[in-house]
């Protein structure tokens, strides 16, 4: 299970503390959505400083190192002077900002910084401690870099943007307003750091910008399908199910565990139900999309669960090159050159992102179809209005539940299995993790909006069906609370409000933290 995950609401950690033990995805979220203060413990800086003590050695010596004495990419064969080893990282960032476009939200470029802080804090990249303090300060005066969003192979151009701001240039957004990066900087009382060796490259050249966004589109797509459980239940009550397709003996012949818990967990959020009694044996057996739930749901949330363990094993890694490995009292400090940079396991696991959102997206379309059809909804009234015809009801959201499930297949072909060589070949194959990245962010957001559109259909038949037999206490509390803020429909009304209000409870957790008050914790 990951139920681990998500012990803590985001939304309520004020502070996160960066130290011996790893950050928790809830820490990532607070700090890239919400803001939270970020701090470093006394053991984080002792540990930063320590190989930045390495690094200037190496340099000292003069030492033959990628990118430190030597140019990047392709330029490898040429051998940088020590004197000359600030000029080069001076002129990585600035060559390489070079990503165009529209800029990325403040929350994915919180999730870039974050991230970067992540990748080179843990004592391998000889990054200085004054310039990795100088990103944690920007992140808590949000002094938010300018970042054009397209042009990404996987890294270095998005960084770029954002390395440029810690040494006073590019641009930034401080108080709602896009300045100069100095300028910016200056406004909140900060001051730029000059490069030093391999500074420029530990910032622009790991898997920081697309495990940043990998981050926050595996959180919104988990959390996603963790309310599409709950949702799913309110539209089995909705359809008179027969909970005999939960039975688990009939699971147990199936060797997934997904699927075992989405059906003990529909089993005991409709164990009360009078609807689920009533019509136990109303039929031989549901349409495929009801019975099938366990099956559907299941199979998605298996793919979110390694989509995670791909990209949070990322963001807990060092993807930089080179790193300096530290000796310890019997050996001797290391630099060490490969491609530990390489971006395909978050690409690989954003691309899953979009296979499993694709999955949970149909089904849950799929059945906001049948309630508001009136040919498969038992009865209830066109397009769920009670006087259909004159008002249009419920048909509108099915289309636009209907569009967004073709633009998720649209964003599901996998960007991480094309390459484009770059850098005269030398670099080749290319993850292209970045363009798998955002896809699965704007996928998963995709999700949430027909979640919440399967929500306030399935209520509304719910309200529709009368109160006898009652459904579930949990449905109908769920009811209860939804109806506060999302009243019935009887005529036609303006539904954007309604739609952006339920969407807004499903990426919170909201309505996965209502619940888990009333029954407890819900498994995974």
């Amino acid at each position: 299970m990951i139920d681990h995950f998500f012990k803590t609401n985001p939304a309520d950690i004020t502070e996160v503390v960066l130290g011996a033990e790893d950050i928790t995805l809830d820490q990532f979220i607070a700090v890239a959505r919400h803001r939270a203060k970020l701090t470093f413990s006394d053991f984080y800086i002792e540990r930063v400083k320590k190989s930045r003590a390495i690094i200037d050695r190496f340099l000292s010596e003069n030492r033959l190192i990628y990118g430190v004495t030597t140019g990047f990419g392709e330029n490898v064969r040429y051998v940088i002077p020590p004197d000359e080893a600030a000029e080069l990282q001076r002129n990585i960032v600035r060559s390489h900002a070079a990503s165009v476009g529209k800029p990325l939200p403040e929350e994915q470029v919180r999730a870039i910084q974050l991230q970067m802080i992540l990748n080179t804090g843990r004592g391998v990249s000889g990054i200085s401690f004054e310039l990795i303090d100088l990103i944690r300060q920007t992140l808590n005066a949000q002094v938010t870099p300018y970042a054009p969003g397209d042009g990404s192979v996987g890294y270095l151009a998005v960084e770029g943007h954002l390395t440029l701001l810690l040494m006073g240039e590019g641009r930034a957004y401080y108080k709602n307003r896009l300045l100069e990066g100095g300028e910016a900087l200056k406004q909140a009382g900060l001051t730029p750091v000059p490069l030093r060796c391999k500074e420029g490259l530990s910032l622009l050249n790991g898997s920081t910008s697309p495990t940043g966004l990998a981050v926050l589109a595996i959180y919104d797509a988990l959390m996603a399908a963790r309310n599409l459980d709950i949702v799913g239940c309110a539209t089995f009550e909705a359809m008179k199910g027969t909970i005999l397709g939960c039975d688990e003996r009939l699971h147990s012949v199936k060797r997934h565990s997904e699927q075992h818990e989405t059906a003990a967990l529909m089993r005991r959020l409709l164990a009360d139900s009078g609807i689920m009694e009533a019509n136990k044996h109303a039929r031989v057996q549901d349409p495929y999309v009801l019975r099938c739930t366990p099956h559907l749901h299941g199979a998605g949330k298996r793919i979110l669960r390694q989509a995670l363990e791909n990209i949070w094993g990322e963001s807990l890694s060092v993807s930089d090159n080179p790193i300096v490995f530290p000796g310890g009292a019997d050996g001797e400090d290391t630099p060490l050159m490969g491609g530990n940079f390489d971006g395909s396991y978050v690409g690989g696991g954003a691309d899953m992102i979009c296979l499993a959102s694709g999955i949970l997206a149909k089904t849950s379309e799929r059945r906001s179809d049948r309630m508001v059809n009136r040919f498969f909804n038992n009865g209830l009234p066109a397009f769920l209005v009670k006087n259909p015809g004159l008002n249009n009801g419920f048909m509108i959201p099915q289309y636009t539940a209907a569009a967004l499930v073709n633009e998720i297949k649209m964003l599901s072909f996998p960007a991480s299995v094309d390459s484009v060589p770059t850098c005269a070949n030398q670099e080749d194959p290319v993850s292209m993790a970045y363009t798998a990245a955002k896809k699965a962010v704007q996928v998963a957001e995709k999700l949430q909006y027909i979640t919440a559109i399967e929500l306030m259909i399935a209520l509304q038949a719910l309200d529709l069906s009368g109160d006898s037999p009652a459904p579930s206490s949990i449905v109908n509390k769920l009811r209860e609370h939804v109806r506060k803020d999302v009243p019935t429909v009887d005529e036609d009304r303006y539904f954007e409000p309604d739609m952006e209000l339920l969407y807004q409870k499903v990426k919170s957790g909201e309505l996965v933290t209502f619940t888990e008050s009333i029954v407890g914790r819900l498994t995974f």
